[in-house]
């Protein structure tokens, strides 16, 4: 019997207790022995919660019991939880963690870590919540050149955008609704500006390259100012909105983003409704493949933490190997970045426009008073640098087509 230690009884951690018990016999059949939580770690204590009598308040006692295997971490953010990771690890035990911002920041090191103990780091959850997408980057993947990742990593905003999108609605008022309804937080910034999904990327792309990718270096920008006619200008070029974390290699040089982006029906991510998530993968040799499912709640988080168990207790004392070097991967400079843009200016300046943009794109909002226009492609710095004689520019979205 393997035992085993969780940190944090919130969310997700009490959904991975509910895993192990709900799933008992088939995990034990699975892993090759049964699967027992011996502690739970929290602040507080749960009356009444048939787990109660697991619950400890001192991490030490965790960290100091050599029948404890292997640690599930789920306490988010990086203090203590850092701390208490690189404990187990450096004592040889394996850490499961569904935790992001550990991993965006810390992963490479902790990688290490296990490596040098024979024990692993596995943090299928970080990503996507219940999609299987670490895994195959590191095992499924590997025959490839991993070439170009596109994702919608974050349920709340895409939760948003389709909202408006279907009703019209302006941001503000979705964004209430998807409080009340539990799919964004009381302090929704992480996700409606983007930091959620960029610690995603991050992550991503530094698997899929093999070097520490830092999401401080990634050009982010969130939702907030996406507005219901912008809708209708995606309608008439029969497109949707879509936040998606972005990475891709051009000439040797890695290109990495998180932004609101305008995407037609051909490309896969452009069916993606609600909050769910998907993450497109491009290999030289594969092509695409998309990976698809429900990106957060408590089952579906859970059950990703609980497959990185199953695969700790069937590698027990041998590492599997991940790649991912302390060395940094530079992020190229946004300014050189090319793309196509949307625009929305006033209609008194609609010559000007045409002279500036020559290879630009009439487009047809049918909202009175503004002129909207596609770009050819150019760089972020180009197009900067054109819009700023503009005096009555409104907005522009990337296009990604």
């Amino acid at each position: 019997m393997i035992k085993i230690a969780v940190l944090g009884y919130g969310t997700v951690g009490s959904g991975v207790v509910k895993v192990l018990n709900t799933n008992a016999k088939l995990i034990a059949k699975r892993a090759g022995q049964e699967v027992e939580v011996k502690y739970i770690l929290d602040l507080r204590d749960f009356p009444g919660d048939p787990a109660q009598s697991k619950v400890v308040h001192d991490y030490n006692i965790i960290a100091e019991d050599p029948e404890i295997s292997i640690v599930v971490e789920t306490m988010g953010g990086t203090k203590p939880a850092y701390e208490f990771v690189k404990k187990a690890l450096q004592s040889g035990k394996s850490v499961c963690t569904s935790n992001k911002e550990l991993v965006a920041a810390y992963g490479a090191e902790l990688v290490h870590i296990a490596k040098s103990k024979n024990a692993n780091f596995l943090f299928e959850a970080s990503v996507g919540g219940g999609i299987p997408i670490i895994r195959p980057l590191n095992q499924s993947l590997t025959a490839d050149r991993i070439e170009q990742i596109n994702g919608i990593l974050n349920g709340t905003t895409n939760y948003i955008l389709t909202k408006m999108e279907k009703d019209g609605s302006d941001f503000a008022g979705v964004l209430k609704e998807a409080q009340q309804l539990g799919y964004a937080e009381k302090d929704p910034t992480a996700d409606v500006e983007g930091y959620d999904a960029c610690r995603k990327i991050a992550i991503l792309t530094s698997l899929a390259y093999g070097q520490q990718v830092d999401y401080e270096d990634i050009y982010t920008e969130g939702i907030t100012k996406i507005t219901a006619e912008d809708f209708q200008y995606a309608k008439a070029l029969h497109a949707s909105i879509k936040i998606l974390g972005s990475s891709k290699r051009i000439g040797g040089k890695l290109y990495a983003m998180v932004a609101p982006q305008m995407i037609r029906e051909d490309n896969p991510l452009y069916s993606v409704k609600g909050v769910f998530n998907a993450i497109c993968v491009t290999g030289n040799m594969l092509g695409d493949v998309m990976f698809y499912g429900r990106g957060a709640g408590k089952e579906a988080t859970a059950s990703a933490v609980v497959s990185d168990v199953v695969d700790a207790v069937k590698h027990m004392n041998v590492n599997v190997m991940t790649i991912w070097e302390d060395e940094k991967l530079e992020v190229a400079p946004m300014d050189e970045m090319k793309n196509r843009f949307f625009v929305r200016i006033g209609i008194g300046e609609k010559a000007k426009a045409k002279e500036v943009f020559t290879e630009g794109e009439e487009v047809d909002g049918g909202v009175e008073g503004e002129f909207g226009f596609l770009t050819g492609e150019m760089t972020e710095k180009a197009f900067r640098e054109a819009i700023a004689g503009f005096d009555s520019f409104i907005t522009r979205i990337r296009v990604g087509f």
